[in-house]
């Protein structure tokens, strides 16, 4: 059995790096990363369900009087609640007796472990990197619902925080097909469907700030742009993403690309209404580390419980072919 002593460190080691474990995923995807800039992560201490409190239609009690003519005072029900379901994720950190003895040093031990944290991190960032952009049906539905889910292929079915978007037209997305539109997706008609797109989430103020594009669709915009046009980021760029800037109507947004995104789809997002809720017991949280009953081994699991969620389903949009 490891050592004591070789055990401890590797929690200790693991409590140190916890803060960054957390810090690094956000910067490892390029939505996390505009919520956290955004002031949109946002961990939850408990509850059964993850609740976003939704405005979803105009207050009815307004109106134009004269004089002393009666005000409406009726009770208006503005606010509803979408009510997410929380997701868990765990990857573990092993180190076996026969390791631990052989990297007795406490040099050799400490690169040792670094070198499995790092490993323990990049697995659990690119599995909820995915999961973000997933459907949320992974794993028997124990992935995080992703943008597959919150801003769907098809806004008009599902359900989504506990609201059928079926009955409730307020909880549709805009989408933009090429298909229907009978446009042929190309870097010459990507802006003008990106145009079509962002007209149709404008709402006063209200306009996107963040689109993230697979592939194929951040490749045509880039074409798009003439070479004085591509106006980049370094921030982005010093995250390991690239963006450009699309201009619209009333407002502009950087265009990132992420590889963890379908190679054909654009998610064009109103980060004001998009949320990152870790479990602040358990955001890439490392536990007590368990020894084996059957084996010459310590392990200590690293724990993630949360999800992704959204008050504002209107403001968001997609595009697809």
């Amino acid at each position: 059995m490891a050592s004591p002593n070789v055990t401890e460190l590797i929690t200790t080691t693991l409590a140190n790096r916890r803060r960054k474990l957390a810090d690094n995923m956000l910067n490892h995807n390029a939505l996390l990363r505009k919520l956290d800039e955004a002031g949109n992560v946002d961990e939850a201490s408990g509850g059964t369900t993850l609740d976003e409190e939704l405005d979803y239609q105009e207050n009815a009690t307004f109106m134009y009087y004269d004089g002393y003519e009666t005000l409406n005072v009726a009770a208006s029900d503005t606010f509803t609640t979408a009510q997410y379901p929380w997701k868990q994720a765990a990857v573990n950190v092993v180190i076996s007796g026969r390791e631990s003895r052989i990297n007795s040093g406490r040099e050799q031990m400490i690169r040792l472990l670094n070198s499995r944290i790092k490993n323990a991190e990049k697995t659990m960032m690119n599995n909820l990197s995915t999961g973000i952009y997933s459907d949320g049906t992974g794993s028997s539905g124990k992935q995080i619902g992703g943008l597959q889910l919150l801003v769907a292929d098809d806004p008009t079915t599902g359900t989504v925080g506990g609201i059928n978007r079926a009955t409730w037209s307020f909880w549709r997305n805009s989408l933009y097909d090429f298909s229907v539109e009978s446009v042929t997706p190309s870097s010459t008609t990507i802006q003008g469907a990106m145009n079509t797109l962002w007209l149709r989430q404008i709402r006063g103020m209200d306009h996107p700030d963040c689109i993230v594009a697979g592939s194929t669709y951040f490749d045509y915009f880039w074409q798009s742009l003439q070479a004085i046009q591509r106006i980049t980021s370094d921030t982005k760029a010093a995250s390991g993403y690239e963006t450009v800037t699309y201009y619209g109507p009333g407002g502009r947004s950087e265009v990132m690309y992420d590889s963890a995104c379908l190679a054909t789809r654009l998610y064009m997002l109103n980060t004001d209404y998009f949320f990152w809720r870790p479990h602040r017991d358990a955001n890439m949280e490392p536990l007590v580390r368990r020894e084996s009953v059957n084996q010459d081994a310590s392990v200590v699991p690293i724990i993630f419980q949360g999800n992704l969620t959204m008050s504002n389903s209107a403001r968001q949009g997609v595009m697809i072919a």
